[in-house]
């Protein structure tokens, strides 16, 4: 399997921990509009498979930059749990570019967190 280079990796990562986050947004709206207001169920029609497509793509750029830059399974587990509450996506996103973990070049490991940079 040939991946993207390193820098289209992690801008498409990026992009999609946005659009997640955004997707989860409309996806509860549209819960809102269908069990709360019951009005139309249309939202959840729409965003439930726009969101359930960007979810899928944002675990597999964030499994083929562990594999890619080899983050450490911690990493790797908090970006898979990110993706499972809604808006962590980018907090992830931000959390793991301060810390170095969407900077290495192709075939370098991530850069090992020392106790100052190691804060969750």
């Amino acid at each position: 399997m040939n991946f993207p280079s390193t820098p289209i990796l992690i801008r498409i990562f990026r992009g999609l921990a946005i659009a997640e986050a955004f997707s989860w947004a409309a996806l509860l709206l549209g819960m809102v509009l269908k069990w709360v207001t019951r009005t139309t169920e249309l939202g959840v029609e729409i965003a439930g498979p726009i969101h359930g497509a960007f979810f899928i793509g944002y675990a597999i750029a964030a499994l083929s930059l562990w594999a890619k830059l080899r983050w450490p399974f911690r990493v790797a587990l908090l970006s898979g749990l990110s993706a499972v509450f809604p808006f962590a996506t980018v907090w992830f996103e931000r959390w793991a570019g301060r810390h170095g973990y969407l900077t290495a070049r192709s075939g370098e490991a991530a850069p090992v967190p020392t106790q100052e940079t190691a804060g969750v």
